[in-house]
């Protein structure tokens, strides 16, 4: 491709949530999109914007039209909050994408802005908390023939934490898998000029980080009843951090019902890259010719 792909990655989380996460052992949420990335796409090249810290600007149409591709992390804001300047300032922006038709990419809070910003609905799961692993996602009947899930097993697992779902898909949606807890874990949006694929799970993530969010998690996981207390918590997590170092290891794989579709980067990545071969790399390349 002749032009360098530049790519902006959004990440909504507040200050204040980053260092907790940071404390907790986690890499920052745009880190961890920056590092799916260069996995994927030798070369590529990124701007952060942290749209929740004080005085940050959406940038202008203008600016947003050197970009190959808009890339949303999860994020701990509610998307229905309508009193959060940062809330209104996010979805604003994915409109704006719309407009332009950059491709986008997101995961968990960036499946929720891709619906909101076409006009779909967002609310608390009644089965509350879906967190670690999301069970048995299948994909749709669109899903299995989607250029998305090319290579991705029909059923599969992935990591995750949300409390909210797509209660309404917009006009422009295209439900491509679920499971049991959430009907809605990834979809495609097309509205007005732009296309944005999005999961409710997180495919940036590994074992580790998924590890370290628990711990960052702690107190609420153990009140909702996730683990009895904290040395449950910590049995758990140290297992699922030498796991991670040594993925071979049978007694763990079996322990923690974890198999190649959350330890294997080219399995549990797919999605990504196929948005990379099949929306930005025509993107970009239509951009050239222009």
């Amino acid at each position: 491709m002749g032009t360098a792909a530049h790519f902006l990655i959004i990440d909504g989380y507040p200050k204040a949530s980053r260092n907790d996460l940071q404390a907790a052992g986690m890499q920052f949420a745009w880190k961890l999109y920056g590092d799916l990335l260069q996995r994927n796409l030798a070369g590529a090249e990124y701007d952060v914007l942290l749209p929740s810290d004080p005085g940050v600007e959406i940038p202008s149409e203008k600016e947003l039209g050197k970009y190959s591709g808009i890339l949303w992390t999860g994020c701990n804001l509610c998307i229905f909050d309508d009193e959060n300047p940062s809330v209104i300032k996010q979805i604003e922006l994915a409109k704006l994408c719309y407009e332009i038709g950059i491709p986008s990419f997101g995961s968990c809070w960036g499946l929720q802005i891709a619906v909101v910003a076409a006009g779909g609905k967002v609310a608390a799961n009644p089965r509350g908390k879906e967190m670690g692993i999301a069970r048995k996602i299948r994909l749709t009947g669109e899903g299995v023939t989607h250029p998305m899930f090319q290579g991705k097993p029909s059923v599969y697992e992935a990591y995750i934490s949300h409390d909210d779902m797509v209660t309404e898909i917009p006009e422009g949606g295209v439900i491509l898998a679920g499971n049991d807890f959430t009907p809605i874990q990834a979809l495609t949006v097309t509205h007005k000029k732009g296309t944005f694929w999005s999961v409710q799970y997180h495919p940036e993530y590994n074992l580790h980080e998924m590890a370290c969010l628990i711990i960052a998690r702690e107190d609420p996981l153990i009140q909702r009843g996730f683990f009895r207390d904290p040395a449950d918590l910590k049995a758990m997590v140290d297992k699922m951090k030498i796991l991670y170092r040594e993925p071979d290891r049978k007694d763990l794989r079996w322990q923690l019902v974890i198999d190649d579709d959350v330890l294997s980067s080219e399995i549990k990545e797919c999605e990504f890259k196929n948005w990379i071969n099949e929306l930005v790399l025509p993107f970009n390349a239509q951009k050239d010719g222009e």
